[in-house]
């Protein structure tokens, strides 16, 4: 199938499974609701379910502005409303003057309970609070378990979504050039860092792509790709517009400020 052409052999699974996902919704004529997804994985489901009129989409995150989101897949008759997404929003309540949290901190924890990735969505951090999504399939799971973060003893308060923290990072939009769309080609663009230094970060495990730790400099990158690079912060490819006269690729790029 040549929708298979446009991405990477890793993701054919959960191509796969999207297909699903709409031939179930065709043939069911209800309305399918996805865990959290990854901006990479909500690419995917865009490109599959498209503007078709019998198999709709929409995407929620507990904010206009979330990033990891869970995605309906629906027929046309069906109504969108923000409950039908399922999600809840936790505050974490700690000892704010005593301790520090941060986010790697909240989601270790968050994983340690034996849940998959996609049941969490956005964790918020601004001025020492913390707040973080999640499914409502795992609320009382999650309020009964999630007691500690590291050796910190913290409690969890349940928010309405409209109080949710603004979160502190802000994307500064850029145009870059790389000669290639290979991982270490892209970073060191991005980052204005040798490629031998972006090839040296992958190699010792510094480097993610869409929170998976990569260590193949000459894995390609896509849009709507995250990238984080320990010590360097995070990038998003927003676009990648095609070639210039010299040959290169024109990206742009968010960098986290």
């Amino acid at each position: 199938m040549t929708i298979y052409q446009h991405f990477r052999p890793e993701e054919k699974e959960f191509i796969d499974q999207v297909f699903n996902w709409k031939d179930t919704v065709d043939a069911s004529y209800a309305p399918k609701l996805t865990d959290f997804l990854d901006p990479r994985e909500q690419e995917i489901v865009r490109s599959i379910i498209g503007s078709q009129t019998e198999v709709k989409f929409a995407l929620f995150g507990g904010t206009h502005s979330s990033e990891r989101r869970r995605a309906i897949i629906y027929p046309d008759y069906f109504q969108v409303e923000a409950d039908d997404f399922q999600i809840c929003l936790f505050e974490v309540e700690y000892p704010i003057k005593f301790i520090s949290l941060e986010h790697p901190q909240v989601l270790g924890s968050l994983m340690s309970l034996g849940l998959k990735r996609g049941k969490f969505g956005d964790i918020l951090v601004h001025d020492g609070r913390i707040q973080f999504f999640v499914s409502k399939d795992v609320e009382d799971y999650i309020c009964t378990q999630f007691d500690s973060v590291g050796k910190t003893s913290v409690s969890l308060r349940a928010q309405p979504l409209e109080n949710a923290l603004q979160p502190e990072e802000n994307w500064h939009e850029i145009s870059v050039t790389a000669s290639s769309l290979r991982l270490d080609t892209v970073i060191s663009a991005i980052y204005n860092i040798s490629r031998q230094k972006s090839q040296g970060f992958i190699q010792q495990g510094l480097v993610k792509l869409n929170w998976t730790l990569i260590e193949n400099p000459a894995f390609e990158c896509k849009e709507y790709d995250m990238i984080s690079v320990r010590g360097y912060g995070r990038s998003k490819i927003i676009s990648i517009e095609g070639k210039t006269k010299k040959d290169k690729w024109k990206i742009t790029a968010g960098k986290a400020k």
